[in-house]
């Protein structure tokens, strides 16, 4: 088919000026440039047109030759095929027939090989006719691409917004934008056209393909015999790809087993329980008598599917609401640990005659302390309850439509950052050794406690085993135990295999992150998932501590 013309995006010279957009702005145009090349290649052809003129008020009609591109050749359809099974039969009714006649066997090959012969120059022909709108069409969809990504660039400056969920959602607006106004459809509308299109297309062809297949049962009850152990095939090697050693357990055994109803209760009555929490908080001035009040207060909240992961883990056989109530109490007691600390001071004040008199003075401190919900399932798990939590978090059950606001939701379409190690670092066997190890585990989730691939693994959990898989022995230890084994270096003499270390990204004195550093201002670490991530941002350099490199032998 001719390929769709792409919009093609006028911008303004500030925008061309901006860093942030002009570089996109290019792109797009380059694209755009090439497109148009790629469509001058198509092949054109006059078409005749009948055309009314009245420039000297006289009606008259002439002929007009129009140029208009040519329609490609149609792509090889089904109903060539009967020509192909029909040719085929002949040829093997002459061949059972020849047995006594050499000279019927030689005319035979030298017309199969003739026919192969034009059959593959038919094809070499069909496939050179098609290369350009193939060209232009590919052109047209990088196109596509650039003009997105230089509206999103044009967006983000715009609107800036530091909220992933937001950036995501808009990234989605203005695609759905783009798609409606090439497609001439409002972009509430457009995917619904589209399917129904696409049904209507799909039905056409299926009637045509079912009418081929009643006339030749034999060969595709052939056909569908290979066709399902190549299907097995795939799925062997499909799987085998993408098996993740103690994860990779298959479709069913990642999605969530319960009823949408008993997940969304549950995830209701958590909420319901943190928003007693704070209204207590809220009224603890009200509902008691102290002289004065100290709050340490830790934000409330945590991750539905964080929640929803940690009982389909322990029930994977699905659960009622009324079957986890008594699990949701223990959560919430693991998660969230109120203390209330009242001091009494013995104080002086004027008893108005000239004397002093004591009196008790009450201080009282109230402390919340959220040790996120994601902390929990280490204590209240075994390994094999573990893994499955991975599991669940890794692939959200194969929901991300049940709590789309979560931050879960964009982490999994987003996926890990991958990263191609230079080839000079990789001459340091430790550290190719290292990334051979670490690599095996980009995209894992986040798992607190982690340590090992069944369970996936935390910051100092995944360095711990590339390090103990790299040729050290070093067992398993926290972030400040991994900086305690290393010698300190300056960051100008930091070079691939040194580990770095963060502060403050937990509520938590000393180190409370690590990673491995591969140069050129990225490391691979244990976020939420595994990936590379450059360290030269605003937040990575807020909380630097140090870079640190392991002794030759431990």
């Amino acid at each position: 088919m001719l390929a769709v013309r792409e919009s093609r995006l006028q911008f303004t010279d500030a925008e061309r000026s901006d860093p942030e957009i002009g570089k996109k702005v290019r792109r797009a145009e380059k694209a755009a440039a090439k497109a148009d090349k790629a469509q001058v290649q198509i092949p054109t052809h006059k078409r005749p047109k009948l055309m009314a003129d009245n420039s000297n008020g006289k009606i008259k009609v002439r002929l007009n030759f129009e140029e208009t591109r040519k329609k490609p050749p149609s792509e090889l359809k089904i109903a060539e095929a009967p020509t192909k099974l029909v040719r085929g039969q002949f040829h093997r009714q002459m061949q059972e027939s020849e047995d006594e006649n050499v000279g019927v066997e030689a005319a035979d090959a030298l017309s199969s090989a003739a026919e192969r012969t034009g059959d593959t120059i038919q094809e070499l022909h069909h496939h050179a006719r098609l290369q350009p709108y193939r060209a232009a069409d590919r052109a047209e969809r990088q196109l596509r691409s650039a003009n997105l990504r230089a509206l999103q660039a044009k967006a983000e400056v715009q609107n800036p917004t530091s909220n992933p969920i937001s950036k995501w959602r808009q990234k989605q607006q203005i695609k759905r934008q783009y798609m409606a106004s090439k497609a001439g459809h409002s972009a509430a509308n457009y995917t619904t056209s589209r399917a129904a299109k696409a049904a209507s297309t799909a039905a056409s062809d299926g009637k045509k393909a079912a009418t081929y297949v009643v006339r030749h049962r034999k060969g595709f009850l052939v056909i569908i015999a290979i066709a399902l152990v190549a299907a097995f095939l795939l799925n062997v090697v499909s799987s085998c790809s993408m098996m993740v050693e103690g994860l990779g357990a298959g479709l069913a055994s990642s999605s969530y087993a319960s009823q949408d109803d008993a997940m969304l209760g549950a995830e209701e009555t958590y909420s319901q329980m943190e928003a007693a929490l704070q209204q207590k908080l809220d009224r603890f001035q009200q509902d008691h008598d102290y002289d004065e009040y100290h709050f340490d207060l830790d934000e409330i909240g945590h991750d539905p599917y964080v929640l929803i992961s940690i009982l389909s883990a322990m029930y994977p056989e699905g659960w009622t609401l009324t079957q986890i109530i008594p699990t949701l109490n223990t959560l919430f007691e693991k998660q969230y640990i109120l203390t209330v600390d009242v001091e009494t001071e013995l104080r002086y004040r004027d008893d108005g005659n000239g004397g002093v008199e004591r009196y008790p003075y009450t201080i009282c401190h109230v402390k919340l302390e959220n040790f996120d919900l994601s902390h929990v399932p280490v204590y209240v798990m075994n390994e094999k309850i573990l893994s499955r939590y991975a599991l669940y978090m890794a692939t959200l059950g194969n929901r991300p439509d049940l709590f789309p606001d979560s931050e879960s939701v964009d982490r999994l379409k987003k996926g890990y950052e991958d990263y191609d190690i230079p080839s000079e670092a990789l001459s340091d066997t430790r550290f190719a050794a290292m990334i051979a190890e670490a690599e095996k585990y980009l995209g894992y989730p986040y798992v607190w406690g982690g340590s090992r691939p069944s369970t996936s693994f935390d910051c100092s959990g995944f360095v711990c085993w590339v390090v103990n898989h790299s040729g050290w022995s070093l067992g398993r230890t926290s972030a400040q135990g991994l900086f305690n084994a290393c010698t300190p270096i300056s960051r100008s003499n930091a070079r691939p295999g040194d580990l770095i270390f963060f502060q403050g990204t937990y509520d938590t004195p000393g180190v409370s992150h690590v990673g491995i550093y591969v140069g050129n201002n990225r490391m691979i670490h244990c976020g939420n998932p595994i990936s590379y991530t450059i360290i030269n941002t605003q937040y990575w350099q807020s909380h630097f501590y140090a870079f640190g490199r392991l002794p030759e032998e431990l």
